[in-house]
């Protein structure tokens, strides 16, 4: 087993995610410090504080030099943080010291990886905020379809009351619903720019501090957060305690798509599913199996993101550090996560006879609360369910369905008619229906 599948060339269709992997490789990570180092250079040449032509020469040079990550280590190893010996493989690869010694004037490495972080999560967030959107049409879409399709509710894993698929879907779908809505207040809040110098002071950069700060923000497509952010680590955790919700969400359809293929149930067919190495018939869930590990692996590295909110002073490297640790993992977690929800979702064919099978068990005792509710309506409730207890015991002991022994103690009503799957499907239906519309909205 490798020390991570997530970037695993042997488990890369089980765990990984190529694209978002790219955003939080070697290259990707000193392609955006270079781009914000770019960009204080450029707005600190505005306002006088460095050479206008040295900011116009570094903001340009600064996109095109190459620098390999692997020439970083031995200093990064060192120092804890990659950027000072990036700056001087920049200044070197610069090949102009007299424009070169304005590099990184005035941050500190916080700010440029910080904000270079921001930055690929702004592309991160996108990316998704795509995949849930496509996971909702498409959950919809089966929601709608089976609004009618009668099933066995179960509470505590025994036959409850009839519920429908399509409801069952939207209960999958309508907290992924409403956490896909709280992704913009998060991201608006992630996506800033830190400028912030040694201490958070910007003593280095002076009173012009705040200005250049708002000409990176603008420059960078981020927001401008008024202050440092150093050590106050709400948004990043907060973002954090976003993916491993979401990841929590998608591993529920996991368990439940587990339990309903589960050998004498088998009320959902995959049309796409995992063999066996020595056990021909089977058909295992492994999207959905995959999906409620990556639930658990993602709750363990949100607890870690969450520990690492404890930043002591004006910098701490210690929790810096472990953010570093679990963040990309985190990231990458819920990226496989949506991909293997979109496949699952891609491939689920309910089984409407074996659905309706529980429904139509004899004796029929879980239509015992509709006939007590139904009883109440011609006598005191008490009496009602003292009469349905009744009821049920002998169906019980006899295997007299249940509605012809209500036929035969209490007739007038059409009691195998109530006593039906469509007659006791409730809401159903019609939180199918809402939920599907809601996600066309």
């Amino acid at each position: 087993m490798p020390a991570s599948p997530l970037d695993s060339a042997l488990y890369r269709d089980l765990f990984g995610d190529a694209e978002l992997a790219r955003l939080f490789s070697d290259t990707a990570e000193i392609r955006a410090m270079l781009l914000v180092e770019g960009a204080l250079a450029r707005a600190q040449g505005q306002l006088g504080l460095i050479p206008e032509a040295s900011a116009a020469f570094l903001h340009r040079a600064l996109r095109e030099i190459q620098i390999d990550p692997a020439g970083l280590a031995p200093e990064t190893g060192a120092n804890a943080v990659p950027v000072p010996a990036l700056v001087a493989a920049a200044s070197k690869a610069l090949e102009a010291p007299a424009h070169a010694q304005y590099l990184h004037w005035g941050a500190t490495s916080q700010d440029i990886m910080d904000t270079a972080l921001t930055l690929r999560l702004r592309q991160v967030t996108a990316t998704l905020d795509t995949r849930l959107a496509a996971l909702l049409a498409t959950l919809g879409q089966l929601a709608e379809t089976h609004a009618e399709l009668p099933m066995a509710a179960r509470t505590y894993a025994q036959v409850a009351t009839p519920t429908s698929f399509g409801a069952v879907v939207a209960g999958w779908g309508l907290p992924l619903l409403r956490h896909r809505a709280r992704l913009a207040p998060v991201r608006a809040e992630l996506l800033s720019v830190s400028l912030s110098g040694a201490a958070g002071t910007n003593a280095a950069i002076g009173p012009e501090a705040p200005k250049v700060r708002a000409l990176m923000a603008e420059e960078l497509g981020l927001a401008d957060p008024g202050a440092s952010w150093h050590s106050a680590r709400d948004t990043v955790a907060g973002f954090a305690q976003w993916l491993a919700l979401a990841a929590q969400l998608l591993g529920r359809i996991g368990e439940d798509v587990i339990l309903m293929t589960q050998s004498g149930i088998e009320e959902l067919r995959l049309t796409a599913s995992g063999a066996s190495s020595t056990m021909p018939q089977k058909t295992n869930p492994v999207a959905a199996s995959a999906l409620v590990a990556l639930a658990h692996h993602a709750a363990a590295l949100g607890s870690a993101m969450t520990s690492a909110a404890l930043h002591r002073q004006q910098r701490d490297a210690t929790a810096w550090l472990t953010e570093w640790l679990s963040l990309p993992q985190l990231t990458l977690t819920l990226g496989r996560a949506l991909l293997t929800a979109q496949a699952l979702a891609d491939s689920i064919a309910p089984d409407a006879p074996r659905m309706r099978a529980p429904l139509a068990e004899p004796p029929g005792l879980l239509y015992a609360e509709a006939l007590t509710f139904a009883l109440a309506r011609q006598m005191p409730r008490p009496e009602a369910q003292a009469a349905v207890k009744a009821l049920a015991a002998e169906a019980r002991a006899t295997g007299t369905p249940l509605a012809d022994l209500a036929t035969r103690d209490h007739p007038g009503p059409d009691w195998h008619a109530l006593l039906s799957p469509e007659a006791q499907l409730g809401e159903a239906p019609s939180e199918a229906r809402a939920f599907a519309a809601a996600t066309r909205g």
